[in-house]
Parts: C-alpha cells; structure tokens; sequence
C-alpha cells in the first residue's frame, strides 16, 4: 500500500520521497485513513514504528485552509514527556509542514530553559508540542490558551505516566474543548493508560502493532572479549576500520562520555559527548550535528539517550554495559528501527563477562564473541 492511497497532497507526497518514506510503515497504514477522518485513536506501539509521521502527516492535512482566529489560541496540542522528544516531533512537524504554500507554524516548548522566548514565539502557534509542566507555565502567563484545540495528541502517554505527570495532565485536560480529536499513543497498555482511553477517547479506532518474537533480526549484534585499558584503542580501531559513520557510543557515567569523547577527538574522530551536565543549547546542537552526518560519533549515557530518535541510525556500541538487561535492550534497540538494519557492538572486558552472560540469558539470544587479542591495536 503505497502512500498515494491515502489521498495526502502532492506537496506531502513530494516531502515523503525527498524524505526516503517509500513505503508507509504498519502503524501508518491504520493511523492515517483514521486521522484523516477525524475519528479518535488508541496507538499502541513500540518506540521506533514511525508513529510520529503516522500523525504527523494527517494532521498536517487536516490543518490545510484553517486560519488561527485568535493569536495564542493554538490548533493542535502534542503533549510529550521529555524536552528531547518534544524537539524531534516538532521536527517532523516543521520539516513535513513546509512543503505547503500556506504558513503552518509549530513550536515547541519545554522546561529547563529560559521561558520568555518561549512566550514570545507563541504569537500565531498552529501546533504547539509541550511538555505538560512548561505548558502549565505558560498558560498562566497567558502566553497560550487551550480553548481553541481541535486536536490533541498525547505521544508516549505511558511514559508521562510514568514520570509522575498525572496531575499536570489532568489539569490541562480541564483547560480544554469538549469538542475535540483525540490521539492517544502508548508502547505499553497498562492500566493507567488505559484508564485515560476511557476517560479522553470517544469510540476510538484501537490499533495495536504487536512485537514479533523477531525484534532482533533487523539488528546484528557482536561482542568484543577486551581489556579495560584497550578499550579506546578497539573502538576507534572499529569506527575507522570499518569506515562507520552516525555511531551511538554508550558510557556508565558522565565523565567517561567525556573522556571517551575527548580520546576520539584527539584521533581524528569528530566526536561529542551528550549527557545530562550539558546545556540543553549543547544538547540540541550535538543531536542535529549527528542527525545531519556532520558529527560522527556522539558519546551519550542512559538518561540521556531516550531523547535520541534517529530512524536510519546504523551503529550503536557498547563502551560500557549498563547496570540491567532491559537497558541493554533500549540501547540496542536505538538500531535497527522501522525495518531498517543495524549493528550493535558490545566491549567485553574481564570483569563484564559474567554480566553479559546474564543480559543475553534475559535478553534469549546468544551474541557471536570475538577475542580482539587478534586484533592489531597498535596506532589506535
């Protein structure tokens, strides 16, 4: 099922293939046609199953001829639980709502930064993409107003949840039209979330795209057996051996997303670190030089790298293994995304084998080991 069945402009259509979207993804497939009618929807899916243009692209058409009648009072509410998430939907917004010949302005807001340019670019906001405490914020500044939202997204609701954002979402749920779209997308059903379906959505189109058993195919993964102190020269052995370019390199710790980041860059290895010690300016800089193949390496550690959402990403390295599987399994899982294949390199030293013993047991699959001691490090 191509694109063109589902009655998106040329203009979107043109976007699509300068964007490499061939073919739509399963989730689009059924999010689409139901946007498109107005109809509230029930997503469920896992991160990676391009939701994100799954809504994106119906609104977008929904919103063509629309004017704002008032300044501040915007049309489209994506709420979303982290900064860096809020910046990659509005992202796709920005970069699918450009290709119309009217004016689509999106904007997206979020704490931890200054709020008065927030304020100051709320002026004739169609979509604005929140997280829900800087948007609380900003609605008793009067800097927004809700009443005029005809449609309204909730983007990982489990997660947000999860977050302890129940009663800012709560109170912006009362700050609303009773007569609006609903959209609500969630990688887990729990009981939470499901108590907001019952509560927000209206007869909603329920789609669920279910996990198959095969989540690791699309990723080839492969450990390496090294000692501590021959970490850094294997991985830039590795990057520049095998010529890698958008390579997500995972550390324990701030410092050594430095370090490692500092060692790479000494060796002629455009390299960044990203971590939570950084400013949310040297964040976003970092992320959009990756995205655009200008950096080569970014350098992140856990907390931050559930911000990082790159569709077509094809490396992701294990400097360090994290404390559990279930980590182990998001970091890989930043590869091998919305059918597109990757690889994923763990560096196994002593003290980490009977660990990693435990992450694949977890995990239900056996990663192909190889010793490095073959390897010749010497210049690396």
């Amino acid at each position: 099922m191509p694109f063109t069945t589902f009655g998106l402009s040329p203009a979107l259509l043109k976007a699509l293939a300068d964007q490499n979207y061939s073919q739509p993804y399963p989730i689009q497939q059924e999010v689409i046609p139901a946007i498109l009618k107005k109809r509230d929807v029930l997503g469920i899916a896992k991160t990676g199953s391009g939701k994100t243009a799954g809504y994106v692209l119906p609104i977008l058409m929904n919103l063509q001829g629309k004017t704002i009648t008032k300044n501040r009072h915007v049309n489209v509410l994506v709420l979303v639980p982290t900064r860096e998430l809020a910046m990659q939907v509005s992202e796709v917004f920005i970069t699918f709502g450009s290709s119309f010949p009217e004016r689509i302005k999106t904007l997206a807001v979020f704490g931890g930064v200054s709020i008065n340019p927030q304020m100051m670019a709320l002026q004739n906001v169609n979509i604005l993409v929140a997280t829900p405490g800087r948007l609380l914020e900003l609605v008793e500044s009067k800097a927004v107003h809700l009443s005029g939202i005809e449609t309204l997204v909730l983007d990982e609701a489990d997660k947000m949840l999860n977050m302890g954002f129940r009663e800012e979402m709560s109170l912006i749920f009362k700050l609303l039209p009773k007569k609006r779209q609903n959209l609500l997308f969630s990688a887990t059903l729990n009981d939470d979330v499901s108590r907001i379906n019952q509560i927000l959505l209206e007869n909603p189109v329920v789609i669920k795209i279910e996990e198959e058993d095969n989540t690791f195919d699309l990723i080839s993964q492969v450990g390496y057996f090294v000692s501590e102190e021959n970490k850094g020269p294997l991985l830039r052995y590795l990057i520049k051996n095998s010529d890698m370019k958008q390579v997500l390199v995972f550390t324990s710790s701030v410092y050594k997303a430095d370090n490692v980041a500092d060692k790479l860059r000494k060796n002629g290895i455009k390299a960044t670190a990203m971590h939570s010690k950084k400013s949310q300016g040297a964040r976003t800089e970092a992320l959009n030089k990756f995205k655009s193949g200008e950096l080569r390496v970014l350098v992140a550690t856990d907390l931050i790298s559930r911000g990082i959402d790159i569709q077509f990403l094809p490396y992701v390295i294990n400097y360090e293994l994290p404390r559990s599987p279930k980590d182990y399994i998001h970091r890989i899982g930043r590869t091998g995304r919305a059918e597109s294949p990757g690889e994923a390199i763990s560096l196994i030293s002593p003290e980490d084998k009977q660990h990693f013993r435990v992450i694949q047991k977890k995990m239900g699959k056996w990663v192909t080991m190889i010793d490095s001691e073959n390897i010749n490090l010497q210049g690396f």
